[in-house]
């Protein structure tokens, strides 16, 4: 949506009002109420929504199961430093690092100006590796700068945009989130191999841990939903959202897509502090048929194929 922070509702709105002009679905990618003043209006927009499918329309959600998102630091800058494609240009520019600062102090934004929050981790080049770990105050004390002159500055010396955490969403929400029977299970990640992602650095851990952590900690731990109504959120509700009615469900004429593994067992072991780190309790992995993975142990089999919905 176009906010997630302090015109989140508004946005809510502007989504609400293209689906029913459109007679179109609506799908709000990564619901979630950004900054701590924000967290509250989680509850209107779960009633709005509510509201409005009861009418008929249809508006549904996903979500990943964490509290801190996820992007490039380039993000706690306005966005039209990134006019005409040259951020990077824009952001050399003294007249452009005053106007931001003006900005970020005068007139304040949605995103979250609390440096605390803001945790940078994608650094490339050697020289700045001392700062993965920390948050960005920490880093703009160390070099003896204002966080926004730090941020302008590691931008400028990484030339792409850093790879940042923002603790900046609500645990409690997050669970709340989780038991809407509208809501799916997402990632907003592609997956990975600690064997050669961690030489890349820190990641979110959502990339290791997600459908572990909702199975492990908030089904079998918190017991928010049952293991069947979890595993829809993450399987048939999604295929069937993409058109995939083929898939996402164990039945006859299905593809053969499953996961073994055990409820007592799943449970997610990546964090913040140490992301690369797989999942435990997942036994067999099957694609299209074909085993995947055996007893925990990748096959070497690719099954895969490119996934498209009936129009495609």
């Amino acid at each position: 949506m176009r906010s997630e922070a302090d015109e989140l509702l508004e946005a809510l709105e502007e989504a609400i009002e293209i689906g029913h002009r459109a007679d179109i679905p609506v799908e709000i990618y990564h619901l979630k109420a950004v900054a701590e003043h924000n967290y509250d209006k989680m509850h209107r927009v779960i009633e709005r929504i509510d509201g409005v499918r009861a009418t008929g329309q249809d508006v549904t959600a996903d979500m990943y199961p964490y509290p801190a998102s996820g992007t490039g630091l380039s993000t706690v800058l306005p966005t039209w430093v990134a006019a005409d494609g040259k951020f990077f240009d824009n952001l050399k520019d003294s007249d452009v690092q005053a106007q931001i600062h003006r900005e970020i102090e005068d007139i304040g934004g949605e995103i979250s100006r609390r440096p605390d929050q803001v945790a940078p981790v994608g650094f490339k080049k050697q020289e700045q590796q001392e700062y993965v770990g920390k948050r960005l105050s920490e880093i703009a004390d160390v070099r003896n700068q204002h966080w926004v002159d730090a941020t302008i500055d590691l931008l400028l010396a990484e030339g792409q945009r850093i790879f940042t955490i923002y603790h900046t969403m609500s645990e409690e929400n997050t669970r709340l989130q989780l038991q809407l029977p509208w809501i799916k299970v997402s990632t907003d990640a592609g997956g990975v191999d600690p064997e050669w992602a961690k030489a890349e650095g820190p990641l979110h851990p959502r990339s290791y841990g997600s459908y572990p952590r909702v199975l492990g900690r908030y089904v079998r731990e918190e017991r928010l939903m049952s293991l069947e109504e979890c595993i829809r959120k993450m399987t048939s509700s999604v295929a069937n959202r993409l058109s995939l009615f083929d898939r996402g469900r164990l039945q006859l004429g299905c593809f053969a897509d499953v996961v073994v593994f055990d409820p007592d067992t799943v449970i997610d072991r990546s964090t913040f502090d140490d992301s690369h780190q797989l999942s435990v309790g997942i036994r067999d992995v099957f694609v299209n048929g074909v085993g995947v993975l055996e007893e925990g142990k990748h096959t070497g089999a690719t099954p895969g194929v490119f996934v498209k919905d009936p129009g495609g």
